[in-house]
């Protein structure tokens, strides 16, 4: 079985200040730091997502690079940035995928796992 092109990890956190649950309105950050574990150097030029709410509501987006940028990385580099995501529900997740075109020309594909969006009072 061969490694994806990116080895991914995602921390994500809740930000009460920025959140208005009496409308349903639950703001949560999350910092996405990709390594190019590849043999080429590639460039991430989409992202894909799925989000879910916590009634079980998908949402997929999807769009050119991350943040407003296309970052380019060589074998071994990384590369991290933080966004958000505004959900109806105090609790919920992610998944997707990254689009990468390596060196010679090759579209890829990083799978990116799913990881919780939570507010840890919502939590019994």
């Amino acid at each position: 079985m061969r490694l994806p092109p990116l080895q991914i990890q995602v921390e994500s956190r809740y930000v009460a200040e920025q959140s208005q649950p009496e409308k349903q309105l639950y703001l949560f950050q999350y910092r996405v730091t990709m390594e190019n574990r590849h043999d080429q150097t590639l460039t991430l030029t989409h992202r894909h997502w799925k989000i879910t709410d916590g009634n079980g509501s998908l949402n997929e987006v999807s769009g050119e690079g991350v943040v407003g940028q296309t970052p380019t990385l060589a074998p071994g580099e990384s590369f991290s940035y933080t966004s958000a995501v505004t959900l109806p529900t105090p609790v919920g997740s992610m998944t997707g995928f990254y689009t990468l075109l390596s060196d010679d020309g090759q579209v890829l594909q990083s799978p990116i796992d799913r990881f919780a969006l939570t507010n840890p009072r919502s939590l019994h």
